[in-house]
């Protein structure tokens, strides 16, 4: 294990191991920089190794092949029209001219690689939206790779996990695990994903077979190692180190307190304030309502970037309307906190407010039903299925047949009664509310349609639906008991907040100048979507985007410093 001692230095230290981080810290390095990565905690991989590993790329050679008609000047359009007020032209010009030279940058010079997607823009009805070809996925990756600095990956999340393995959103594999009792072929697929785990838990300690962003973690991981690049793990940054008002270092704490130099610049990467309580009470309004919230992102983002960034004088960024990407969640006890990325989007899932009323498309992104959430008053909601429903696709953490339902009934994670009226009464839901919403919306979803909300009638409500439900793969009934419910809160899959920067991530002050030294990547720096989230990979595509601008401007920074020292030189 690696750690910090006295005195050491490099031209760019990189505060964080996320996506945006790691990338800022190759290219450095690629371009001939000293570069040393600092972690806290005493594993890498920051909220990148939780996430979907999805990358928003629009002009990627992989979605090309998807959508070749798909334009530069549409997505510019989109992401305009998403962001209303606050776009910021500078900005979204220099990530869509650098985000396809970037992807084919990292997949030329480094392990990381890209598979293509089929997912839709979040709003692909609206002006420059598209139905496919702007998000890419981390391709598979065997971790074990890694070697002995395999221990210090950060783990999946457990509890979008099944027995320790991992599945892409929208991959096969989870249809072969719905059809494990009712196809010989899904059977035997599973049966050998199992059997291969297995073993790799014996040899490895974990599953190495990984998907998403543990994927992308992993690879940008073993790029950084292969460059060697030093990954400091237990190192945290106490304090910045500033002389004549240029940032020129870190104190950093942990098992080896020193001071690490930075002779070109010190990048803030900690991957936001998810878990700043005292800063997300004043951002987020259902905190300040009174409502809870529930990240899961790891523990440790806590804004030591932002805090850091602010003690030297930054800007704290806090005017979007929306904060966050916001991400309805569930308690699972013993467990932790589980992310409704899927089950929302099947057909015979309805959500539902405490008065029994639907409040929103349950198929729209996950960011558009937390708004909604939000928006509502209550910041929760019950996520609501029948029967049938329920073992097919399953509901929450709980699985789908043949996984049992007892163990979440016991704990209260799931809610059952026999009629809509006890599974009302059960939850606290006023019961002629949900009664009538119920009936209302039967009527229409026997014939696919979704009378209030229109629900599948856009490429993206279908994209995580089922496409063998007919007419319509997001809308079926609910009208076979028992019911089911669970409760949806809020949590959150980062902010989108940050520290003022220049489009090549230099930290501005409260009087717009920079600060000499200190950059910003990541969710450390404010979002360029303004608080919205237009369609799969909005983080992490911009994330790796201005990383590797960062670093690239890192190294013209050297570049440029080599160049007037040799004219001195010359001169002298």
């Amino acid at each position: 294990m690696e750690r910090a001692s006295e005195g050491r230095v490099c031209d760019v230290l990189v505060v964080g191991s996320g996506a945006g981080g790691l990338a800022t810290a190759i290219t450095a390095k690629k371009h001939g920089l000293s570069v040393i990565v600092i972690e806290k905690e005493a594993v890498f991989g920051g909220t990148t190794a939780f996430s979907g590993g999805v990358l928003w790329i629009p002009g990627n050679r992989h979605g090309k092949t998807n959508n070749p008609a798909d334009t530069r000047e549409a997505a510019r359009r989109y992401v305009a029209a998403e962001t209303g007020n606050w776009f910021q032209p500078q900005a979204v010009d220099a990530f869509l001219d650098a985000g396809p030279r970037m992807l084919d940058w990292f997949e030329t010079e480094t392990v990381v690689k890209f598979v293509p997607t089929l997912y839709p823009d979040y709003h692909p009805t609206m002006d420059g939206g598209v139905d496919v070809g702007r998000s890419v996925l981390a391709a598979p990756f065997d971790t074990s790779a890694l070697g002995p600095d395999l221990k210090r990956l950060r783990p999946p999340l457990s509890t979008i996990t099944f027995m320790g393995m991992m599945f892409n959103s929208s991959n096969a594999d989870i249809k072969h695990f719905f059809n494990a009792t009712k196809s010989l072929t899904s059977f035997a697929y599973v049966l050998k994903r199992l059997v291969a785990h297995a073993g790799e838990v014996v040899r490895h300690g974990r599953g190495v077979q990984v998907t998403s962003g543990n994927a992308l973690a992993a690879r940008l991981a073993k790029s950084c190692l292969d460059l060697g690049i030093p990954i400091l793990t237990e190192t945290p940054a106490m304090h910045l180190v500033k002389v004549d008002g240029r940032v020129i270092g870190v104190d950093v704490g942990g098992r080896s307190p020193g001071r690490i130099t930075a002779r070109l610049g010190v990048v803030l990467a900690c991957g936001g304030y998810a878990h700043d309580l005292a800063r997300r009470a004043e951002a987020y309004a259902h905190v300040k309502a009174g409502s809870g919230h529930f990240s899961p992102v790891p523990q440790a983002i806590t804004g030591d970037g932002i805090r850091l960034g602010e003690e030297a004088g930054a800007v704290f960024n806090a005017e979007y309307p929306q904060p966050a990407a916001w991400m309805p969640v569930s308690r699972v006890p013993g467990k932790g906190v589980f992310p409704h990325l899927l089950d929302r989007y099947k057909p015979g899932m309805i959500a539902v407010l405490s008065n029994g009323r639907r409040f929103t498309n349950e198929s729209e992104s996950y960011h558009d039903v937390g708004a909604a959430m939000v928006a509502s008053g209550e910041a929760s909601a019950w996520l609501i299925c029948d029967h049938s429903t329920i073992r097919k696709y399953g509901l929450g953490h709980a699985k789908p047949a043949p996984m049992p339902l007892r163990l979440w009934l016991r704990t209260g994670y799931l809610k059952k009664g026999r009629t809509l009226g006890e599974l009302a009464r059960v939850c606290g839901i006023d019961p002629k509310g949900l009664d009538d919403t119920v009936s209302t919306y039967n009527r229409g979803a026997r014939e696919g349609r979704d009378e209030a909300f229109r629900r599948g009638e856009t490429a993206f409500n279908r994209y995580l639906a089922d496409p063998d439900h007919k007419p319509n793969p997001a809308v079926a009934p609910v009208e076979q008991g028992p019911f089911y419910a669970v409760r949806m809160e809020m949590g959150d899959l980062g902010t989108f907040d940050g520290l003022k920067t220049t489009v090549p991530g230099e930290v501005l002050d409260r009087h717009g100048a920079v600060i000499p030294g200190l950059f910003a990547v990541g969710n450390d720096r404010a979002s360029i979507m303004g608080g919205n989230y237009p369609g799969a990979g909005i983080t992490l595509g911009p994330a790796m985007t201005f990383g590797w601008i960062t670093g690239r401007h890192l190294a013209g920074i050297a570049q440029e410093a080599g160049r007037k020292t040799a004219n001195r030189e010359k001169a002298s």
